[in-house]
């Protein structure tokens, strides 16, 4: 069986419940974002993570 995590919309923390424990806002599932080797926004992506 499969873990559905769920990040909530108010205080973004992630939890597997369908209301947050810490703050009591609902949660939404979370999922990746979608991998397509022809990314044309990569490299700034990859530029933001990396902090420059």
């Amino acid at each position: 069986m499969r873990a559905k995590i769920l990040r909530c919309r108010a205080c973004g923390r992630y939890t597997l419940k369908d209301i947050c424990p810490v703050c009591g806002g609902t949660a939404n599932p979370t999922k990746p974002a979608k991998f397509s080797p022809d990314d044309p926004y990569g490299k700034y992506r990859r530029a933001l993570t990396q902090g420059g």
